[in-house]
């Protein structure tokens, strides 16, 4: 078997299975999600425990066009299922929004860039622009939130609108991904102005989780859980799945067992008990977890030299 190398600061799934990077197969998430059929899923876990890769492994298995899905994840967990599950590869169009750049000094600079964000993704599927399926007001409404042109409500708007632009194109409705939804609100707090903050993102998320008759389901992912009550105002069909609940328990950081699978495909079946001693200790649900980013890190260390003393990275 051959060296791989570590994927230290690698969260793009495409790319880590593409540049050959060992990769801890967590694609049994997406069998669950499938067979527990939550509309709105938000997953709150820490920082640097794959919340970003799962979603990039998501988006790579169910957007039609955007890769080569049966290639990428050939050898899988996943594949080895039956049609119930992998007949859903490449099926949905999908929005995916991270809000991780929203951290910004002003509200004005924040929901600018907020902005920029929802614009880059329309660009993205700037192709169904050439569909007779949308009227020439929605192509102009399209345009305008691509040139960061559009009108306030357009923008608190814009992923309910997107997804409706999708479904009546390609007659499917739409997946939709948010990365890191806490790190506006967070930073809103410690700046001054949370509340402010908070009405945007309530209704950005309202208009697209609540009454959208194109959403598919939708998977969400931050460090913080958010009262319900400030931005979640009315999702009933909000599935919260914190580090308390059973469920999805596996799938952020590293069980024991992919720990030890891990030091012996380096050779370093010897270090795991350093490695316990060092970077175990998260229990999700009933799961006994390890910090992914100290494993990785670790694992790098020690495949360069086994005598060298270990860190917190």
């Amino acid at each position: 078997m051959g060296f791989k190398p570590l994927p230290i600061g690698v969260e793009n799934f495409q790319e880590i299975i593409e540049q050959g990077y060992y990769y801890v197969d967590k694609t049994a998430m997406i069998k669950e999600l499938l067979e527990m059929r939550g509309k709105v899923n938000l997953f709150t876990r820490p920082r640097r425990f794959g919340k970003t890769l799962n979603l990039s492994m998501l988006q790579c298995f169910f957007e039609e066009g955007y890769c080569d899905a049966r290639r990428l994840f050939q050898g899988l967990f996943i594949m080895h299922q039956d049609k119930d599950f992998t007949g859903y590869m490449s099926g949905y169009p999908v929005i995916s929004l991270s809000l991780k750049s929203l951290k910004q000094p002003s509200f004005e600079l924040s929901y600018m860039q907020l902005k920029k964000t929802i614009a880059e993704e329309f660009r993205r599927h700037d192709r169904i622009l050439d569909s007779p399926c949308l009227t020439e007001a929605e192509k102009q409404r399209y345009r305008n939130i691509c040139d960061v042109q559009g009108k306030e409500w357009d923008y608190l708007d814009a992923l309910k609108f997107l997804s409706a632009c999708l479904g009546k194109v390609k007659e499917k409705k739409t997946i939709i991904l948010i990365d890191e939804y806490d790190v506006p609100l967070e930073n809103a707090y410690f700046s001054g102005f949370y509340d402010r903050m908070t009405a945007v993102i309530r209704s950005l998320f309202e208009s697209a989780l609540k009454t959208n008759g194109y959403l598919e389901f939708a998977v969400i992912t931050g460090c913080l859980r958010i009262s319900k009550e400030s931005i979640f105002t009315g999702l009933n069909n909000l599935k919260i799945v914190s580090i308390t609940s059973p469920a999805y328990s596996e799938y952020f950081g590293f069980t024991e067992q992919e720990v030890r699978d891990m030091l012996e495909f380096y050779g370093r079946e010897c270090c795991m008990d350093t490695m316990k001693t060092w970077y175990d200790g998260y229990l999700f649900g009933k799961t006994e977890v390890y910090n992914p980013w100290s494993v990785i890190n670790y694992v790098e260390q020690v495949w360069a030299d086994p005598e060298s003393f270990p860190k917190p990275f």
